[in-house]
């Protein structure tokens, strides 16, 4: 009995060794976790050296091998380069507010940058862990308080949640379930209405979801298009439009009734005019204006203010050739008064209203640039290809007010008028002045 009794105590102890044991290890990879999170989360910019160099030599040494093989690029009109992913990042888009610049990565992460941020040296940003997945698209809610991801295996939506902690840094909350899976193709793009009444997704397959902000199933569009190459929601939260195979970009808007109840989706109106699949497009930030890029090698701006109900159709504007590709995106800075065109690893910008080519910035990324942007206030414009974010100065879009201003001078007539517009013309030009001068950095 002893004996026996004996056995028993000496398994008894082994057991609580290995269990104390495997509480140490997952404690030690979990302070690991929580100083790698802190000196990434740390919004308030405390000194975070201390807790790097407490990494193993093997890691800073691979760290050092991946910076050495990143692409480098420069130009005169780069305000930053923003390179904390560990991955190649899939997806931009900037908060309504004009503070925050989301992106997504292939590594797990979807970062959240602070735009005040992107004229200095350091450019830091919060960390949003994509448990069990990984996000290949992410949208700002119109209160730029949350966001929505494209889950890669999940094939569905979820929602974050950006909560202010009492140090006045943030920190992010997954919704409790994730969109029911409804698509059945790869999805190309995810969307939020401004107005906050619905969210988009739509997928390759010429199917186009319209939800509510629960993951109830609104509506779904088909667009009859063969495929889908790209799908938007305008800036103003009424209308979907997508564009893909035909040479033509459909529009519809998503009704509610006065109580917000939803009613239904009407078709709007049809932009028509390319002679091949358009690839993509975008809106101005008022959506009185959309750019389209086409497999026909053109570029088309146009007039969408119109009054579709009474069947006007929009007016085409302007038809630029330019150099376009499978997977080329377009942008159009918030006033529409700048085209961003991208082709491959390339980047075009012009004037909305001469065409005129402006700038063209090569090998931008080492791998075909996915997504292009402006921020809400035109000042930046920004593009992600590879593991590193790109932002550029919009000096087109300062160019082109100050000649827009230097034109309405010539026709003013009232004193005070004249003198308000020959001071936003010095701020213009002194601004324009201090990009071009700034020295590029990558």
């Amino acid at each position: 009995m002893e004996i026996a009794a004996l056995f028993a105590l000496t398994l008894l102890l082994g057991a609580l060794v290995v269990l104390v044991a495997l509480a140490v290890g997952r404690r030690k990879e979990e302070l690991r976790e929580e100083i790698e999170q802190a000196a990434e989360f740390n919004a308030e910019g405390s000194n975070t050296k201390g807790l790097a160099n407490k990494k193993p030599k093997q890691e800073k040494q691979r760290s050092r091998k991946d910076k050495a093989t990143q692409h480098t690029f420069s130009h005169q009109l780069l305000a930053a380069s923003l390179k904390s992913h560990s991955a190649n990042v899939t997806c931009l888009d900037f908060s309504s507010n004009g503070k925050y610049l989301a992106s997504c990565a292939d590594d797990r992460t979807v970062r959240i940058w602070s735009t005040k941020d992107f004229l200095e040296r350091e450019h830091k940003c919060l960390r949003a862990n994509v448990d069990l997945d990984h996000a290949t698209l992410v949208r700002f809610s119109p209160d730029s308080r949350a966001f929505i991801t494209w889950l890669a295996n999940g094939d569905t939506i979820r929602i974050f949640k950006m909560i202010k902690k009492e140090d006045g840094t943030l920190t992010f909350k997954a919704a409790p379930e994730d969109f029911p899976q409804k698509h059945k193709a790869a999805i190309t793009n995810i969307g939020i209405a401004e107005t906050g009444k619905f969210i988009m997704s739509a997928s390759i397959d010429t199917c186009i979801h319209i939800w509510d902000l629960k993951g109830e199933l609104l509506a779904s569009i088909n667009t009859n298009q063969n495929t889908n190459s790209y799908a938007a929601v305008s800036p103003c939260g009424r209308f979907v439009a997508s564009c893909g195979f035909t040479p033509d970009v459909k529009v519809w808007e998503v009704c509610f009734g006065k109580g917000g109840e939803f009613k239904e989706v009407a078709r709007a109106f049809d932009l028509k005019g390319h002679s091949a699949g358009v690839h993509a497009f975008a809106f101005s930030n008022d959506s009185h204006r959309m750019v389209t890029v086409s497999k026909d090698g053109t570029w088309k701006l146009w007039n969408t203010n119109v009054e579709y109900k009474k069947q006007q159709d929009p007016y085409l504007l302007k038809t630029v050739p330019c150099t376009s590709s499978e997977g080329s995106r377009a942008a159009l800075s918030p006033d529409g008064r700048v085209v961003a065109i991208s082709d491959g690893c390339n980047l075009a910008m012009y004037n909305a209203a001469s065409g005129q080519l402006e700038e063209e910035l090569h090998g931008v990324h080492s791998e075909e640039i996915n997504d292009l942007r402006f921020d809400i206030n035109g000042r930046f414009l920004a593009c992600s290809g590879d593991k590193a974010i790109r932002v550029f100065h919009n000096a087109p879009g300062y160019r082109a007010a100050i000649r827009d201003m230097q034109d309405m001078l010539k026709k003013a007539q009232n004193e005070a008028m004249k003198q308000r517009l020959q001071q936003q013309i010095r701020e213009a030009q002194s601004t324009l002045d201090t990009v071009l001068a700034a020295a590029p950095r990558d």
